[in-house]
């Protein structure tokens, strides 16, 4: 039985959720704001975390940071009224995998998580050492990208995205695989949301003009090193 941790402030919703969920065959902890949510993560270890983004105490973007330090792997699914491209894009940039603008129907709320549920996987081992990417080396744990010592930090989405891109080095990435991976579907929404991080690689490998991030037109990306 998938445990869900659910954090929602509004206690009606929260209530509402909790049985639907309950109802449909999963274990749900339920907590009223952010603070709790984050003790209920560390005790209960659940398969996937459904937060609203406006909490007291602690807010549901920083409750992903948080988990996102702790914990790479488990699917956290956000739950807003605030569907602007800069929330959404800083949503994903934190660690989360999807969000779903409120109101939403339990049903839809229901084929989100199954399908964060089915994507889940252990995260991945951890490289013996940074990965070398031309001048640059790429320490995928710790989210930093060195050159000549000098480290600057990733974003989860954007160390996620680079390792995606490394693993298939000089070889062409699909923009819907990818899309479909990290962001949830494929959908013109979050093709654009993609192409701002892969934006934003590109500003961070810019010091070697020997690795570059080119379009494949059509296709995907393709990490030239």
């Amino acid at each position: 039985m998938p445990t869900v941790l659910l954090i929602e402030d509004e206690a009606s919703l929260g209530l509402i959720v909790k049985d639907s969920l309950e109802v449909r065959g999963f274990a749900v902890r339920y907590a009223a704001d952010g603070e709790e949510g984050l003790r209920l993560f560390r005790e209960q270890a659940p398969d996937i975390v459904v937060a609203d983004v406006m909490m007291p105490r602690l807010d549901g973007f920083s409750l992903a940071e948080q988990i996102r330090r702790e914990n790479a792997g488990v699917p956290i699914l956000f739950l807003t009224a605030r569907s602007q491209p800069a929330d959404v894009v800083r949503g994903f940039e934190l660690g989360g995998n999807d969000y779903l603008k409120k109101p939403f129907s339990m049903d839809e709320l229901i084929v989100r998580i199954k399908a964060q549920l089915s994507r889940a996987a252990p995260a991945p081992a951890a490289p013996a050492g940074p990965l070398p990417i031309g001048r640059y080396r790429f320490d995928y744990p710790r989210q930093q990208l060195l050159l000549d010592g000098r480290p600057a930090d990733l974003s989860h989405r954007e160390a996620e995205l680079l390792k995606r891109l490394y693993d298939q080095r000089n070889q062409v990435l699909s923009r819907s695989e990818v899309l479909r991976e990290l962001w949830g579907d494929d959908s013109f929404f979050n093709g654009r949301s993609l192409d701002v991080f892969i934006t934003r690689l590109r500003r961070h490998v810019k010091e070697d003009p020997q690795v570059q991030i080119v379009n494949v037109r059509g296709v995907g990306y393709k990490l030239m090193v």
